[in-house]
């Protein structure tokens, strides 16, 4: 083959290990990201107590699982976010546990006409060839369509990552903001067709 006309970073996140949280684990997890949720700074609304929290596949990366979540309040507030750690030898428990959360008015709820449900959250910087620059970003989603299979994440012509849909649901970890590529997340079912595609940054 030859060579890359353009290397970057694909599929540099480990697969799902475990299945959505559940139980005591849960309850940790859940613990940790409500202690985050609580840490947010009100702005001009109200943002409210947040209701049950909806996991999402975990991924990981150097070294660190990640685990998103969200949870909605009363009002209309989405509180968005994860809580990572380290996963311990053997399948132990985890350790170095850390959370973050923030708060949208940006709603599924109030954008009837979604396809695609997206958070974001940058997790470190990338130096590439030439001084080009960009970041590695953590991705969840919920397909809003029916029929579902597996999302990708896309960095102009390039597959970045893939991840099955479970539940509605789907974690990605990709570089964004490349030499002028942003990332645009498809939905594809299992068939293979496309179902839908957004930007992280519609709208913006």
């Amino acid at each position: 083959m030859p060579p890359d006309q353009r290397p970057i970073p694909r599929f540099v996140a480990e697969p799902p290990h475990e299945g959505l949280p559940y139980g005591r684990f849960g309850e940790a997890l859940a613990e940790r990201f409500l202690a985050a949720c609580a840490a947010i700074e009100a702005g001009e609304e109200e943002i409210g107590e947040p209701g049950e929290i909806t996991w999402f596949p975990d991924r990981t990366y150097c070294g660190r699982t990640y685990v998103p979540a969200v949870a909605s309040t009363p009002s209309g507030v989405e509180l968005f976010g994860f809580v990572s750690y380290r996963r311990g030898a053997s399948g132990g428990e985890g350790a170095g546990y850390e959370a973050f959360a923030d708060a949208t008015t940006e709603t599924a709820a109030a954008n009837p006409d979604w396809k695609l449900d997206l958070s974001d959250h940058e997790l470190e910087d990338y130096a590439g060839d030439e001084g080009s620059r960009g970041t590695i970003t953590l991705v969840w989603g919920r397909a809003l369509v029916p029929e579902g299979a597996v999302a990708t994440a896309e960095l102009g012509m390039t597959t970045t990552d893939q991840s099955p849909v479970v539940d509605d649901r789907f974690t990605l970890v990709s570089l964004d903001d490349y030499t002028g590529d942003l990332v645009e997340v498809r939905l594809y079912g299992a068939n293979g067709r496309e179902l839908a595609a957004e930007s992280l940054y519609e709208g913006e």
